[in-house]
């Protein structure tokens, strides 16, 4: 059997795998949807267009039956007569054409839209390897392709038969009616004809289509090392590589942001630098540094805090500190837990008794944490 060979590959496809499918041509499609929607523009092209059709074919029969007798000795007049007759024809035609064109196309848009690949284009030879061929003949797919042209010729003869039976007194009465009615006559029955045959190709579309589905799922199945390849493939690509870091970065931006409206106080330069630290006693050995960021960033997180009812302090020498030597989401440096606790010390007295709070003068920054004089501070 053709499928054991895929018995190893249970994980369905990735977005690469179908994308490099979909560029083969590989999508996809089923006969039956288009079909039945072709039969459904040709109904309608019938039922409401059949007398427009009849009139106009009945009078282009009779200028074609009446060629003027100047036309008929002259070959230039006799062409001009011929070509009018011809687009009267075409003009005719081209409605039906064009409905019946657009309902096929709809089917095909319907299930795995518009795809052009020359690589589809291109000869197979492997489809002329006869082994291959009995593979795929008595493999699952060919199996039940077999199944369902069984199953068509079931429903449609069916079908017919029973519109035969029961459109038998109508299809008689076709042969005393006056021959100018029984064209039109026999256009409706015709059209009630491809009605139930489009309704009958519909129902087997309805099991056709998610049938086509599971098989194209279950050809792009991978295995484990089809997945292993392509991420290792994929991790080697330097844009992916810049990509997934550009997200880790958004990300990471993100969490810090939301971070902020959970902080005790928001230390700030007071421009350049804003810092935003928090602590819950229990959890924390030492305060956290929930969000950090310089300029727009800073900007950033010192509107959130104001929007959020949360202290905001200016106190330069320890902001620059914190921004140059905490990490993010770390506790921050021993060396800072004095100046930090006098900060905390400040925000929790402002919130008891605003009035006796008073901030500190003196941050206790120790010299080799000092940044004052230090003019190229690191960017986070």
């Amino acid at each position: 059997m053709a499928d054991e060979s895929a018995q190893d590959k249970e994980l369905p496809a990735s977005l690469k795998r179908k994308q490099q499918a979909r560029d083969k041509g590989q999508v996809a499609r089923s006969r039956d949807l288009t079909s039945s929607l072709l039969l459904l523009g040709i109904a309608a092209s019938v039922f409401y267009g059949g007398n427009w059709v009849y009139q106009q074919g009945s009078t282009m029969l009779q200028t074609g039956l009446t060629i003027p007798t100047v036309a008929t000795r002259d070959p230039a007049q006799m062409l001009h007569f011929v070509g009018h007759v011809g687009l009267s024809g075409l003009a005719i035609l081209l409605p039906i054409v064009l409905l019946t064109m657009m309902a096929s196309l709809a089917g095909s848009l319907a299930l795995g839209g518009w795809v052009f690949s020359a690589q589809a284009l291109a000869p197979d030879w492997t489809r002329l390897d006869p082994v291959a061929g009995l593979q795929r003949m008595f493999s699952i797919t060919g199996l039940g392709e077999l199944g369902k042209a069984v199953l068509k010729v079931l429903v449609i003869g069916v079908l017919a038969s029973v519109v035969l039976w029961t459109q038998r007194g109508p299809l008689l009465q076709l042969l005393q009616i006056e021959p100018s009615l029984a064209p039109m006559q026999l256009a409706i029955l015709c059209g009630q004809a491809f009605v139930w045959l489009a309704a009958a190709t519909l129902v087997i579309a309805a099991v056709d289509v998610p049938w086509q589905i599971l098989q194209l799922n279950r050809k792009l199945k991978m295995s484990r090392q089809d997945m292993q390849d392509e991420m290792r493939e994929s991790e080697g690509n330097p844009q992916i590589k810049q990509r997934i870091r550009t997200l880790q970065r958004e990300r990471a931006r993100k969490r810090m942001m939301a971070a902020v409206p959970k902080a005790d106080v928001v230390v700030t330069n007071p421009s350049h630098y804003a810092v935003a630290l928090g602590y819950t006693q229990g959890r924390n050995r030492a305060p956290v540094v929930l969000a950090l960021g310089a300029d727009q960033v800073a900007a950033r997180i010192r509107a959130l805090a104001e929007e959020h009812g949360i202290p905001v302090v200016e106190a330069p020498p320890l902001a620059r500190a914190l921004y140059r030597y905490a990490d993010l989401e770390q506790e921050i440096p021993v060396a800072l837990y004095n100046a930090v606790a006098l900060l905390l010390a400040y925000v929790y007295q402002l919130r008891a008794l605003p009035q006796q709070a008073e901030l500190p003068r003196d941050w206790a920054i120790p010299s080799e944490l000092d940044t004052t004089a230090d003019t190229a501070m690191p960017v986070h």
